[in-house]
């Protein structure tokens, strides 16, 4: 799912990212999260693999909003639906945890997380809120920032997360410890809606478990005999989905309530959690093997992924306010493969170079006049003069 994110270590050429989305993103990262433009070529000091990833999940995330319409009349759409829920955002926040990878608190870390990640939140809470009053004639909706709507959830997540990075650093079993979290989160109703922590502790591990990987990790699932694999496993992922759908609720999969405010027991909100970390970590190692890992005409696209996964949400909400999906052709086969392309013409057009020149001002501003100068040495004035 979707940031001026700090430079990671060079291992690999990195990219700045969120959650998945971005600057969000591309800071952590999207659904997450926006930076410079980059050079038209590797010479940009990005790794291309990680733009591809990047592009192509949050492609997914939209594409999968584009379906939820569509699931309640095809067993198909809704299977889709859940196998590529199962790792897009998962997929998304592991790269922006591996690119959190050297937040500390230092002051320009801070002005970052600042400028890409909380003002951007303000904006488009204040955006979204607004849009529902017009296009959902619904003008009793109110503007809290208390209460992410859509898809703004991911950037107070972002948020959070990075700023507990230093914690995840010290922690000596940092992966389980955040998984017990997860599973706690999962039992507790009491957590309520506010800043939607369910989500924020349910999808902790898959951020910290980006936290703590290496080059080398990403280099493993690239292999050949992984990107052979992965073919059978989504192939398996698609027909238990197909088999799972009409036996159980899609809302798993979003992590945003509890085991009981979904119907079932406590202890099933720890056996789901468990397995959905498993099954996604499955799927997500499949999805990296497919990444290209050589700048493609879509690269370039990757930067921008914050910019389309909050861009898309109007259109995303809109169609639905507007009763796009109520025509009957929608619904055919024709229609599915229809609404899926327009879905990923659409964020890959929010993404472009073009569109983030025109919002940079709301993704990436730089706010210099709202932050202290550092003071100036005089012993190291007296020096220079």
């Amino acid at each position: 799912m979707f940031h001026a994110a700090p430079t990671p270590r060079r291992e690999l050429p990195a990219a700045r990212e969120p959650a998945g989305t971005d600057r969000a993103v591309r800071t952590a990262q999207p659904p997450g999260a926006p930076e410079a433009t980059p050079k038209p070529a590797p010479t940009a000091g990005r790794d291309a693999f990680f733009d591809n990833a990047k592009y192509l999940a949050i492609v997914l995330v939209a594409m999968g909003h584009a379906w939820e319409p569509l699931t309640d009349g095809s067993r198909a759409a809704e299977a889709l639906y859940m196998a590529v829920y199962a790792f897009h955002m998962p997929a998304f926040i592991i790269i922006s945890g591996y690119f959190s990878r050297s937040f500390d608190m230092r002051k320009d870390r801070l002005q970052r997380l600042i400028t890409g990640v909380a003002v951007p939140y303000i904006l488009f809470e204040t955006a979204y809120a607004f849009f529902k009053r017009w296009a959902d004639n619904d003008p009793g909706h109110p503007i809290s920032l208390l209460d992410p709507w859509f898809l703004t959830w991911f950037l107070v997540a972002l948020f959070i997360w990075r700023l507990t990075t230093p914690l995840w650093k010290i922690v000596r079993w940092p992966v389980p410890l955040a998984l017990t979290i997860a599973v706690l989160a999962s039992v507790s109703p009491e957590i309520g809606d506010d800043l939607d922590l369910q989500r924020v502790l349910q999808f902790l591990p898959f951020f910290v478990l980006g936290l703590h990987l290496r080059p080398e990790h990403f280099q493993m699932v690239r292999r050949r005999a992984v990107r052979i694999a992965a073919v059978p496993v989504f192939a398996a992922a698609l027909v238990i989905a197909y088999w799972a759908a009409p036996r159980m609720a899609s809302a798993w999969f979003y992590h945003r309530d509890s085991a009981q405010e979904l119907g079932t027991t406590w202890w099933a909100g720890v056996v789901m959690t468990l397995a959905l970390f498993g099954c996604s970590l499955v799927l997500v190692a499949c999805f990296y093997s497919w990444v290209p890992t050589r700048h493609m005409w879509f690269t370039v696209l990757g930067a921008g992924t914050l910019y389309g996964y909050l861009l898309h949400g109007f259109l995303a909400k809109g169609s639905r306010f507007w009763g796009w999906f109520d025509n009957a052709w929608v619904h055919t086969p024709l229609g599915e493969i229809a609404v899926t392309l327009i879905a990923g013409a659409v964020v890959t057009a929010l993404c472009t170079p073009p569109v983030r020149k025109v919002f940079r001002f709301a993704m990436e501003p730089t706010m210099a006049w709202a932050f202290r100068k550092d003071p100036v040495d005089p012993a190291r004035q007296r020096v220079t003069t």
